[in-house]
């Protein structure tokens, strides 16, 4: 039986414990997926519910090993390279496997996203980290516009009253899961994805409440696309989810931004709220040259009045005439940062990246053995899959 509270979560043979397999033909790709996407919650559930010290998770493997009925299977290794004098029996001795339980046991995977999630806001919660919310949104469309050619910026309102939700105004990357089917009025015009997320650009109080801007690249017939296009002024939108970004280990050292399309909206607010004497890198990844002016009007450190950055920053544009997808995008922007760094005398620190799913899977690889940069400082997130 699971235990009744996080805090019994020691060290255990897993194998010997009996709890519950899932006979689920998914669930090997999820392991996966949240292996290769998720390390940095895997790292705050150890963090946040075993006895390990930083020194022990530092350059160790540390892997999702399985997900049971009762909650999921870590393991943690040493990395050899980091501890050249051990050898394999000594190395193997101090691997540590750990269980975590859910709140609630499961038995289909639509259940794992709903215990995934509380087991995050435990863990941020116990570590005073921001963390997910669950929790509606609602606001109303005063007007849109195009701010680059395939840029549409959704200008919304919302009132000021909402203290137990207020909009974030000092963040960068907040992401708003939105409801596109609350502002479908004919059954045939249903699209073919509910829900979609958007990041929150800006966000500012005024007289009459919350304004805030929600940009949204459009990029052929995509439901997200066309349900920007669809509204109206006075249309009310919806989210169901809020999602608080990465990008704490930006606040020093010589740092690398790379943006497409879905993720020019981060790295804007970024630069607007920069707490960091050095102005990064950006490279600008777009499919097409009339978007490459969204950073025209954009000041680095114009939200920070504590800012003494120079107000001055480098974007590397990279047009493709592609969709921005796949391994050989990541191929083409690790050379092109590659071809840069040849002519500048600039040692990159830090990296904040999102792009698609293959293309971000390949480039997180590339970018730590080409910068030799740990982990958790190569942050390249998933903002989008190409299927």
């Amino acid at each position: 039986m699971m235990p009744s509270t996080l805090a019994a979560t020691n060290e255990r043979p897993i194998q010997e414990n009996g709890y519950t397999p899932l006979d689920l033909p998914e669930l090997p790709s999820t392991v996966a997926h949240i292996n290769e996407e998720h390390f940095d919650e895997l790292l705050g559930f150890l963090k946040a519910f075993t006895s390990l010290t930083t020194d022990e998770m530092d350059n160790a493997d540390i892997q999702l090993t399985d997900i049971y009925a009762e909650g999921i299977a870590l393991r943690v290794q040493p990395n050899d390279s980091a501890h050249p004098r051990a050898n394999v029996q000594n190395t193997a001795a101090q691997d540590h496997n750990f269980f975590i339980p859910f709140t609630a046991s499961i038995a289909q995977l639509s259940e794992l996203q709903t215990q995934y999630i509380l087991l995050k806001q435990r863990a941020d919660k116990k570590l005073g980290k921001k963390t997910i919310k669950l929790t509606e949104q609602r606001f109303t469309v005063q007007d849109s516009y195009l701010v680059s050619k395939n840029m549409l910026r959704l200008i919304l309102t919302s009132p000021e009253s909402n203290t137990s939700n207020p909009i974030p105004v000092h963040e960068a990357g907040y992401a708003y899961l939105f409801d596109l089917e609350h502002n479908v009025t004919d059954e045939h015009d249903r699209p073919s994805r509910s829900h979609c997320y958007y990041t929150l650009r800006k966000a500012w109080s005024t007289s009459d409440g919350m304004q805030a801007w929600v940009d949204v690249f459009l990029h052929g017939d995509t439901s997200g696309g066309n349900w920007a296009r669809s509204l109206q002024a006075g249309d009310s939108v919806i989210s169901k989810r809020e999602f608080p970004e990465k990008v704490e280990h930006l606040h020093e050292g010589q740092a690398l931004l790379v943006a497409d399309e879905t993720s020019m909206p981060t790295v804007a607010r970024l630069l607007e709220l920069w707490d960091n004497p050095l102005p990064p890198l950006v490279l600008c990844i777009t499919q097409d040259k009339g978007d490459q002016s969204y950073f025209n009007d954009v000041k680095i450190g114009t939200d920070n009045i504590s800012s003494d950055t120079d107000n001055k920053f480098t974007v590397l544009p990279l047009v493709t005439g592609q969709v921005n997808a796949g391994k050989e995008l990541a191929t083409l922007i690790d050379n092109t940062v590659g071809d840069y760094l040849a002519t500048h005398p600039l040692k990159i620190d830090k990296v904040w990246g999102a792009l698609e799913a293959g293309a971000a899977k390949s480039l997180r690889r590339l970018l730590k053995q080409r910068l030799t940069l740990e982990r958790a400082d190569a942050v390249v997130k998933v903002y989008w899959r190409k299927d």
